[in-house]
C-alpha cells in the first residue's frame, strides 16, 4: 500500500512504541491521527508531526466508537494500545480482567469492524495489530496477557482472509523485548545474558514494511527469541520446561511486579 497521503490512525500514541510508530508513518508521507489517554503528551506530538490528536480511553466502550467517528476516513488503522496484564490470574480482580480484555482485545476488534467496513466500501485500506511474541508462545505469570495476544493473532489471521476480496490488507506485528520504551522497559527487569532486545524504531520500521508489502505477520526480535516462539507454537510443553530452566518465570514475575500499577 502507498502510504504517502494516506490517513493513518495510531492508538496508544503516548507510549514510546506509539510515538515511534507515529513518526515512522509520518516519515513516509502519511497524515497521522494519534490517540491516547494523555492529551498533554499527545497534542504536542501530533502538532510536531503535522497530524491530529484525539484523546480517548479504550477501556471506555463508548470512547472506542467516538474515536473512529472523530478520526474521520482512515486508510490505515494501527491498533497499538494495550495494557501489560502480566502476573497471576488470581491476583486480578474481575474488574481488572474486564479492563484488560476491553483494551487489549475488544477495542481492536471493534475498531477493525468499524474502520474495516469503511475501507471495504472504498476497496482500499490496511489494518495492523501490534501484538507480542506472547501471542505465539505462552509463559508462566502471563496467562491473561497471553490470552489477549493469542486471541489477537487468531482474529487477525482470519480477518485477513475475510478482507482479501475487498482489497483490504491485515497484518500483525509481534515484538519481543523492546528496550527504551514499552511494557518491558517500563518494568525495569534485567534479562539473562544473551537475551537480546530491539528498539521502538525497529517496531515502527517493521510495521511500515508490513503495510507497504501486505505482510501477514512480522516478528521483531533477535533470532533466538523468534526461534523460541516457533518452538513454543509446535511444542508448548517443551517450551515451558525450557523457560523454567532458563529463569523465564522469574522474568515474568518481575514484569508483573513492575507493571502492577498499570492494571
Amino acid at each position: 500500500m502507498e502510504l504517502r497521503g494516506a490517513n493513518v490512525l495510531v492508538t496508544g500514541a503516548t507510549g514510546g512504541i506509539g510515538r515511534a510508530l507515529a513518526e515512522g508513518f509520518a516519515g513516509r508521507g502519511a497524515t497521522v491521527v494519534l490517540s491516547g489517554r494523555r492529551g498533554d503528551v499527545l497534542e504536542p506530538l501530533a502538532e510536531r508531526l503535522g497530524g491530529r490528536a484525539v484523546v480517548a480511553d479504550l477501556a471506555d466502550r463508548a470512547d472506542v466508537e467516538r474515536l473512529l467517528d472523530e478520526a474521520g476516513p482512515v486508510d490505515v488503522l494501527v491498533a497499538n494500545a494495550a495494557l501489560p496484564a502480566s502476573g497471576l490470574l488470581a491476583d486480578y480482580t474481575v474488574e481488572q480482567v474486564d479492563r484488560v480484555l476491553d483494551v487489549n482485545l475488544r477495542a481492536p476488534i471493534v475498531m477493525a469492524k468499524l474502520a474495516g467496513a469503511r475501507m471495504a466500501d472504498r476497496g482500499r485500506g490496511h489494518l495492523v495489530f501490534i501484538a507480542s511474541l506472547s501471542g505465539k508462545t505462552a509463559s508462566g505469570h502471563a496467562s491473561l496477557y497471553n490470552a489477549t495476544k493469542f486471541g489477537m493473532r487468531g482474529f487477525a489471521l482470519a480477518l485477513r482472509e475475510d478482507m482479501r476480496p475487498h482489497g483490504v490488507g491485515v497484518s500483525t506485528v509481534f515484538p519481543g523485548f523492546i528496550r527504551d520504551a514499552g511494557m518491558f522497559a517500563d518494568a525495569g527487569v534485567a534479562l539473562p545474558r544473551g537475551v537480546g532486545t530491539r528498539s521502538p524504531q525497529d517496531v515502527a520500521k517493521a510495521t511500515v514494511r508490513a503495510v507497504e508489502r501486505n505482510a501477514a505477520e512480522v516478528d521483531v526480535a533477535p533470532f533466538a527469541l523468534r526461534l523460541g516462539a516457533r518452538i513454543g507454537g509446535v511444542a508448548p510443553v517443551l517450551s515451558a520446561a525450557v523457560q523454567r530452566r532458563a529463569g523465564g518465570q522469574k522474568i515474568s514475575a518481575g514484569l508483573a511486579e513492575g507493571q502492577r500499577g498499570k492494571r
